[in-house]
């Protein structure tokens, strides 16, 4: 059984029988100029907790989910290597410096072994990784801002090799994986290229559930996805998301 919360924007929860994963989560607080409604999750008692977080971007990550480890013992974090936590004073933040030795750092394409977890990384076209991970059974994909990010044509060829093709080079990674969830980009503010991403994933990845994400709470924009005739044979595998907050229960 997994249990996936949708708590807001790229920031979700997933747990299995064994565990607690939190992707890239944020308080709602810090961006006043959106409508997050997304609370901080709220953790089983028994099960370890890992807090990764794909960039420093501030929709992504926020030094917040440090102070939870004064909460649980049980927590790790995996973070990628552009979030400077140097830069934070834990101390006078009230975090224990002694929660700094559990963050694991990955750099992008590294591979790391955590507690019965395989966890790779891949390059994002943006900042950062994205993360593959396997564990309990599952095989679970976060893009974190890995997208196809170059769609109005602008920034003439050295920006298509850098988006177009960086994203196509490293969704090859999943290319031959079976993927139980994959959380991917969709983002309004590529106007008519909002879809170029996601559309190169479903065709490219075997994936059973895909959860749309990065939509700025645009969530009528999953429902006009699915709409598109290029979109019918996928369409349901694309989780319909309609609020923050929001948990699926899957068998």
């Amino acid at each position: 059984m997994l249990r996936v919360t949708f708590i807001h924007h790229s920031a979700f929860m997933v747990e299995t029988d064994q565990r607690t994963l939190v992707f890239d989560y944020f308080p709602a607080k810090e961006f006043p100029e959106y409508e997050f409604h997304g609370k901080k999750p709220v953790f089983s008692a028994g099960k370890p907790i890992y807090v990764f977080a794909s960039h420093s971007h501030r929709d992504h990550f926020s030094r917040e989910v440090l102070t939870w480890g004064l909460e649980r013992e049980d927590i790790t974090y995996v973070f990628s290597r552009d979030i400077k936590v140097s830069r934070f004073s834990l101390v006078k933040d009230g975090i224990d410096p002694a929660i700094r030795k559990r963050i694991r750092f990955m750099t992008p394409v590294s591979d790391l072994e955590l507690d019965g977890m395989q966890i790779h990384t891949l390059r994002s076209t943006e900042v950062g990784v994205a993360f593959y991970i396997e564990c309990d059974g599952y095989h679970i994909y976060h893009a974190g801002d890995l997208n196809e990010w170059n769609v109005s044509g602008q920034g003439g060829s050295l920006f298509t090799e850098i988006y177009t093709g960086g994203y196509e080079k490293e969704i090859r990674y999943l290319k031959d994986r079976h993927i139980d969830l994959a959380f991917v980009v969709l983002d309004p503010r590529l106007q008519k290229g909002y879809m170029k991403g996601m559309d190169y994933f479903l065709n490219h990845v075997q994936a059973d559930l895909v959860f749309p994400m990065h939509c700025f709470e645009q969530f009528d924009l999953i429902e006009k996805y699915k709409k598109r005739p290029q979109v019918t044979a996928f369409k349901d595998k694309i989780v319909d998301i309609d609020r923050d907050n929001v948990i699926f229960e899957i068998e």
